[in-house]
């Protein structure tokens, strides 16, 4: 069972009905059903919100680095030459550099000279979060890059921007102007699939909930992928289900539903 958090586990208050989740939690748990997170954020972002679940497992940033709270299942990162490349890419765009985070295993970074506005926004997502007077000063494997950028057409700036990564990386988007770049062929669904060897589970026996383009390789690749009814239209096209928005805690319903008839 893999949920993402921002848009579809997670109102838009940024909470959840701790109650009712712990209720299922624990019916879940003596189904044997596994409990996982699967998000672009960080980890140690993530891993706040189930404090009192150390059994969950977090597919994170977009699905480079997987573990719990005691073991690491996973993790990749851009070779160095790659890394340097992307960020060469990245600078021609203007002011881009202003709102872009670095991220790694251990930490997040970003420049100094960045508002103290986007610092404080990008600390919510990044608890591990270091400020550097340039991303060359970065000592660790990087394993994705998240910006904000401000476009009249994010589809074709994507489709730009893809075309001059040229192989380097894949950008992907979970919308309201927040891009990220990611390893090719690393996403959430090929997370959930390397999880699931590890585990022993097939895709088509996981289930899946998103609402962003982030997410659809994950809804399409698991046996059940379910949409939020506010999700984005390409989402909802490819997802077999759909359930509430992330207001009406829409994966909780179907949560609930489902157990009830397992």
């Amino acid at each position: 069972m893999a949920v993402d958090m921002d848009g579809t586990f997670l109102n838009d208050q940024k909470d959840y009905d701790q109650q009712c989740f712990r209720n299922l939690y624990q019916k879940m748990q003596e189904r044997g059903i596994q409990f996982v997170v699967a998000s672009g954020n960080q980890y140690y972002q993530l891993q706040t919100f189930f404090s009192d679940f150390p059994e969950i497992i977090y597919v994170a940033d977009n699905g480079a680095y997987i573990r719990d709270v005691k073991k690491e299942y996973f993790g990749s990162y851009f070779k160095q030459e790659q890394a340097n490349e992307i960020l060469k890419r990245l600078n021609v765009y203007p002011h881009l550099f202003d709102e872009l985070v670095v991220s790694g295993f251990k930490d997040a970074y970003v420049l100094n000279s960045s508002s103290n506005e986007f610092i404080r926004s990008a600390r919510y997502y990044n608890r591990h979060l270091q400020k550097v007077h340039s991303f060359s000063n970065i000592f660790e494997e990087i394993t994705k890059y998240s910006f904000n950028y401000s476009v009249s057409d994010p589809t074709d700036f994507m489709k730009h921007l893809q075309a001059q990564l040229s192989g380097l990386g894949e950008i992907t988007t979970s919308g309201h102007g927040n891009f990220d770049i990611i390893q090719p062929g690393v996403h959430k669904a090929s997370g959930l699939k390397k999880l699931g060897q590890l585990l022993n589970i097939p895709l088509r026996q996981m289930c899946a909930f998103g609402d962003g383009l982030n997410d659809l390789e994950m809804l399409e690749a698991v046996g059940d992928g379910v949409a939020m009814a506010n999700a984005a239209p390409e989402v909802k096209k490819i997802a077999q289900h759909e359930t509430g928005n992330n207001n009406e805690q829409g994966v909780l319903q179907y949560l609930d539903r489902m157990l009830k008839n397992i």
